[in-house]
Order: C-alpha cells, then structure tokens, then sequence
C-alpha cells in the first residue's frame, strides 16, 4: 500500500504509482471529501467538461422550459403525470 508523509506545512507528495493511477500530473486539482464510514475520500479532478461527451444518450425529444414549470408543478401539487404517448392523465 502506497504511503506519504504530512510535512510541517501540511503537505504531502502523492506517491508515482497513485498519480499513474489516476492520471495526475502537475497542476492537476485533488478534492477530498468527507467518506461514508469516517476518514475521507481523495478524488483527482483532472477532468475536463469535454471529457464527458457521450457519455449520456441523445434526448428523444425537446422539453420547453414552460412543459418543465408545469411538471414542475404537478410534482409540487402530487399530481399524476400525463400519459406521453395518448396525453391523457395516468391512472395511477
């Protein structure tokens, strides 16, 4: 298991096997969150927004923000939503 030393200045070199393993390299960014059983978590964010392309499937049709406020609403109300192949209320 890969170990680093805290330095007096509270810094530390992430070891050459971690880097290569997330892909860190120089300038990169590391942001620590709090883990769900104590301790805390290290995630690289080397990231660009780019990176994501295709990652998600294409939408198979357009919503207007005005279709989405009135969701919105129905959700808000609790009430059911309509049917999207016959546009009737759902049953449920």
């Amino acid at each position: 298991m890969p170990t680093a030393t805290v330095t007096s200045k509270g810094q530390i070199t992430i070891p050459v096997e971690v880097r290569k393993e997330l892909g860190l390299k120089a300038g990169d960014r590391v942001d620590f969150f709090p883990g769900a059983r104590g301790g805390y978590e290290m995630r690289a964010r080397n990231l660009s927004v780019r990176d994501l392309a295709g990652m998600f499937p294409r939408v198979s049709r357009v919503v207007s923000l005005e279709e989405m406020d009135e969701a919105i609403a129905r959700g808000a109300a609790g009430l059911p939503e309509p049917n999207a192949a016959s546009g009737e209320e759902d049953a449920a």
